[in-house]
């Protein structure tokens, strides 16, 4: 364990080292969150939006960039020093296909936010340079989330997923879409969240060491050497990501970090303790789902405005108070998760 808590203080070393110089190249390109005015056509809940977030335009957008490239170069220049450091390397699958479905999922979703933000925040897209729209988005999604559960079912046989109380169960070809609708409704519902300073990256942190334990619990090697430089690095970011946050993730990072998270669960086969440590994320994109049915079918809204984070500041919260019982309510989540996954 000592290894592995020394893995986390060097990546969160090293990132704190990157973070400030990267925050100043952002500013240099312009890469930063822009003003956006509501027109008279837009819903009054999207005015409500932009006036509880007008004062964040200008903060640099694209950490997600830095920590999925830091983990990166140190996962590849760390890892291979481990068998001549004498630590035994052990997983219940084949260490190079596993290495590659983490750093599949962990990269291809970031590649895809990245290009959606570049569109975004260089106004490429309004001028039609190959802009993604919001259907074709999802679609990529969809096509990397299938391209991930074959591997996972096809490369490393995993086919069930364990269920307290229940036992392991089998899902047999069927694991596949399962495994694809997983990864796409956490890749989205991080990305939903990730809305308020510190918000997603708090409960992230809190996700990850629940997951730590449960992949040092399985002598998983490949995520136990993962998820301390995933860590390691997020804390870095997150002290110039809380309220008032001097940079902000961007779909880089949202997309990228909610697909890994299900990868991780799929890859422990605790599906139920990724529903249950991740289920401030499941409130926020079923509020937001929820808000888009009935908008949609009954021409009314259910809460003032959604997700879940901005209806209690509708109502007043302030967003720290959000950020900090979320992260308290994450915690408990977090405990009972586990409990629940050991049982």
């Amino acid at each position: 364990m000592a290894l592995w808590l020394g893995l986390l203080i060097f990546s969160f070393i090293f990132t704190s080292i990157l973070v400030v110089p990267f925050i100043n190249l952002l500013y240099n390109l312009k890469f930063q969150r822009l003003e956006e005015k509501p027109t008279s056509k837009k819903l009054a809940a999207t005015s409500l939006f932009f006036k509880m977030h007008k004062s964040k335009a200008g903060t640099p957008v694209g950490g997600g960039l830095l920590i999925i490239t830091v983990v990166f170069l140190l996962y590849i220049f760390l890892f291979p020093l481990l068998s001549y450091l004498g630590v035994y390397i052990s997983s219940a699958f084949s260490i190079k296909d596993e290495l590659n479905i983490i750093f599949f999922s962990f990269i291809s979703f970031g590649l895809l936010g990245f290009y959606d933000d570049v569109m975004k925040f260089f106004g490429l897209a309004k001028k039609g340079i190959y802009g993604l729209r919001a259907r074709h988005k999802f679609l990529i999604q969809w096509i990397l989330g299938f391209i991930i559960s074959f591997m996972l079912y096809f490369n490393l046989k995993i086919n069930f997923v364990y269920f307290p109380i229940l036992g392991i169960v089998n899902l047999g070809i069927w694991y596949i879409p399962f495994a694809a609708f997983t990864i796409v409704a956490f890749a989205n519902a991080f990305n939903i969240t990730d809305g308020l300073d510190g918000l997603a990256c708090g409960l992230l942190v809190i996700f990850l060491f629940a997951f730590w334990i449960l992949s040092y619990k399985m002598f998983d090697t490949v995520l136990s050497v993962f998820i301390p430089l995933w860590i390691g690095a997020i804390m870095a970011f997150l002290y110039f990501n809380v309220y008032p946050a001097r940079i902000f993730l961007g779909d880089v990072g949202a997309l990228s970090f909610g697909a890994t998270l299900a990868v991780i669960g799929l890859l422990l086969g605790k599906v139920m303790a990724v529903i249950v440590i991740g289920g401030f994320f499941i409130i926020e994109a079923a509020s937001s789902l929820l808000q888009i049915i009935s908008l949609r079918f009954f021409k009314r809204k259910i809460f003032p405005i959604a997700p879940f984070h901005l209806a209690l500041q509708a109502r007043g919260w302030e967003e720290p108070k959000i950020v900090m019982r979320a992260w308290l309510a994450q915690i408990m989540l977090a405990i009972f998760g586990l409990w629940l996954a050991m049982i």
